[in-house]
């Protein structure tokens, strides 16, 4: 069963639907660059020795469909993660190394909350069937969120937003890294916590104080912004894990290097967004998964990085990207 299109609308078939998108030209892979921005972005990653432990749950306010159970004894080696999703500076830093141009731009629209829409440009916005708050901007990507008239300039360390799996692999290529499989970034995640719901326990406000980026309020309707924000969060708001990883969920949702299913072209995404609340959608829980194709974009996607770990302790890719665990839905 498909994921709640409130999660992340995807490019197919509702391109089809709206009858705005077209095929773009396959994006440019990125040259693996001697640039000392590409450098940070592998310099900056938290090494993790891996290790064995409880993946999955069964918790009864999931989402079986989605395929988070059974828990079930992993195991991941030793690799190293960023403590953040990638940011707006760093990916505007690869797209001026490469002149790399995203699906976004090539398709010519991106999916986008109504309520951070202009009244212009939410009546030239058509919306998702049965999800009317998605709505398909033209001129929507990731230098202009919310579409026309808008701009990242003042959100340069939150997460790039409408941004593709092949655009997240396009910036890997470029920095030396590599998207993180399921089992890595759920272990990375939890940050040391056995079978917890969210990074730091089973409490999703402990005494009070909001851990992290979700919506607030009644969904659709009002957000209150009692956590702080409306849209997205810079990429270190609120306190990290036990591993040093900031907002592993909330905020925005990362895609994974693996497959939703071992048979279809969707790839997962983990963590939840600054869209989710419980009474719809409360995938911001660290066992949660969705998936969306590989073209797809939207104002509440984007991604962080990882790497192996070599003996001497640097980090290095796959020769073949990542080769993940894939898991079916169900």
């Amino acid at each position: 069963m498909p994921p709640e299109p409130c999660c992340t609308p995807g490019r197919e078939p509702a391109a089809e639907v709206l009858t705005l998108a077209r095929r773009p030209e396959p994006a440019p892979a990125g040259a693996a660059a001697a640039d000392p921005a590409a450098a940070r972005a592998v310099r900056d990653l938290v090494a993790l020795a891996g290790g064995r432990f409880l993946m999955g749950t069964e918790d009864p306010d999931g989402f079986p469909a989605d395929g988070e159970g059974p828990v079930r004894h992993e195991v991941v080696g030793a690799f190293r993660i960023a403590p953040t999703t990638v940011t707006n500076a760093q990916f505007a830093s690869f797209v001026k190394a490469t002149g790399h141009v995203t699906e976004a731009e090539s398709f010519g629209f991106s999916f986008v909350f109504a309520g951070f829409l202009t009244g212009e440009v939410a009546a030239a916005s058509p919306a998702v069937a049965g999800t009317p708050w998605w709505r398909a901007v033209s001129g929507a990507d990731w230098r202009r969120p919310e579409g026309p008239g808008s701009s990242f300039a003042a959100r340069q360390n939150h997460p790039v937003v409408h941004v593709s799996w092949h655009d997240a692999q396009a910036y890997c290529t470029w920095s030396g890294t590599r998207l993180p499989t399921e089992p890595e970034w759920e272990f990375a995640a939890r940050g040391g916590l056995e079978q917890k719901r969210y990074p730091w326990g089973d409490e999703l406000r402990p005494g009070g104080r909001y851990m992290c980026n979700i919506w607030n309020g009644d969904f659709p309707v009002h957000n209150t912004r009692a956590d702080g924000y409306a849209g997205t969060a810079p990429a270190e708001a609120f306190r990290p894990n036990g591993y040093g990883l900031y907002q592993t969920v909330g905020n925005v949702w990362e895609w994974s290097a693996d497959r939703f299913s071992p048979a279809g072209p969707e790839r997962t995404m983990r963590g939840g967004s600054h869209m989710c609340h419980d009474s719809y959608c409360n995938r911001y829980r660290v066992a949660a998964r969705t998936r969306n194709t590989p073209d797809s974009s939207a104002g509440n996607i984007g991604f962080r990085v990882a790497a192996q770990v070599t003996l001497d302790g640097a980090a290095h890719v796959a020769p073949d990207g990542a080769a993940g665990i894939s898991r079916a839905a169900g």
